[in-house]
């Protein structure tokens, strides 16, 4: 099965840099994950003053330009995985929030976990 992964944090962890020790595990979570291939595709996200919203309500469509400073979290970065299971889903999750803990002691964030559909 297929799943979206998403990291989900505040806009103001862009003001920090991010540490070399995470960035160099980050590297080789990467090449491990599309070397075994279950890693997809993956990317970080620019902030959101570089992002825009439509919004369809009323039967209208409306723009709106970032940033979007009502956010209380935004997602920062995304990676498609195929999996055999929940479990290595899980895994995986783990895995990648374990390198912020130990890399980046002060970051604050989340992962959330989506199945694709299947068409």
């Amino acid at each position: 099965m297929k799943v979206l992964m998403m990291i989900k944090h505040s806009e103001n962890v862009r003001s920090e840099p991010i540490p070399q020790a995470l960035m160099d595990a980050m590297g080789k979570f990467v090449e491990d994950g599309f070397k075994s291939g279950v890693l997809k595709d993956t990317a970080g996200l620019k902030p959101t003053a570089e992002a825009f919203r439509i919004r369809l309500s009323g039967g209208k469509l409306k723009v709106t330009d970032g940033p979007f400073t009502e956010a209380k979290e935004v997602v920062g970065g995304y990676a498609i995985v195929e999996v055999k299971s929940r479990d290595e889903a899980l895994k995986i999750a783990r895995d990648f929030m374990e390198l912020h803990r130990v890399h980046w002691p002060t970051f604050e964030g989340e992962s959330e976990v989506r199945p694709l559909e299947d068409y």
